[in-house]
C-alpha cells in the first residue's frame, strides 16, 4: 500500500500542468500513516513505541494569495490509531494548520505552518480516557504538494510539540496499573484537495 502511494505521488509530480495561483477555499482528503508517542506501564518500566497505522482525514480549507507566498488556513477531522503490543489507542481529533507556502517551480509548491489540535475522543484498549493532560495542543506540518487546476495532491509530515499524557492512575484494571502514554502524534499525511 505504501508503494502505491508513492507511486500515485510521483505520477502526479511528473505531470505538467498549470498551477492553482489564485485566492479560493475547497474541501480535502486522504491517509495518515501514524503513531502517537510512547507507552509507559508503570514507573520504571522501558517504553514501550507504538506500531504505525493508517488513519484517515477530512477537512476544508482556504488558500489567499499574498503576492508571491499564499496563506492556507484548514479545518480537518482526524482519525488514527497507534498499536502497543496487545492493545491500541485510537485518538480522534480536530486539527487546524496555519500553513504558509510558495510555489518553487511550474505546479510544485512547499509549505510549512503551526498546527493547532483539539482532542475530541481517545480510548486505549477499549477504555474511554477523560482524563488526557490537555485536550488542546500545538504541533508543527510541513511538507510539498503539486496543484493540477482545480485538484491538488500534497504529502506533509506532522509532529506535535506540547507534551501531553494520558495517565492511568488508580484504575481497577490490572492490565493498567500507574500506566502513562504520549498522546502526540507523529505522522505523514497525504492529502487530496479539490478547489470549489
Amino acid at each position: 500500500m505504501k508503494k502505491m502511494l508513492l507511486l500515485a505521488v510521483f505520477a502526479l509530480g511528473g505531470m505538467t500542468a498549470f498551477a492553482q495561483s489564485d485566492s479560493g477555499f475547497g474541501i480535502k482528503g486522504g491517509l495518515n500513516y501514524n503513531g502517537n508517542g510512547d507507552y509507559f506501564e508503570s514507573v520504571g518500566d522501558a517504553a514501550r513505541e507504538p506500531d504505525r497505522n493508517i488513519g484517515y482525514h477530512a477537512g476544508i480549507f482556504g488558500k489567499i494569495k499574498l503576492g508571491p507566498i499564499y496563506l492556507r488556513p484548514e479545518l480537518v477531522y482526524t482519525k488514527t490509531k497507534s498499536d502497543y503490543e496487545d492493545a491500541s489507542f485510537d485518538l480522534s481529533k480536530l486539527d487546524a494548520p496555519i500553513l504558509i507556502g510558495f510555489k518553487v517551480i511550474g505546479p510544485l509548491h512547499v509549505f510549512a505552518g503551526p498546527s493547532f489540535q483539539y482532542i475530541l475522543n481517545s480510548e486505549f484498549d477499549g477504555i474511554t480516557i477523560d482524563n488526557v493532560e490537555n485536550d488542546f495542543s500545538v504541533g508543527a506540518n510541513f511538507g510539498v504538494g503539486v496543484n493540477l487546476g482545480k485538484l491538488g495532491v500534497d504529502l506533509r509530515y506532522e509532529r506535535g510539540f506540547s507534551d501531553n499524557e494520558a495517565r492511568f492512575i488508580n484504575t481497577n484494571i490490572t492490565s493498567l496499573p500507574n500506566s502513562r502514554l504520549d498522546t502526540r502524534p507523529e505522522q505523514v499525511i497525504l492529502s487530496l484537495s479539490l478547489k470549489l
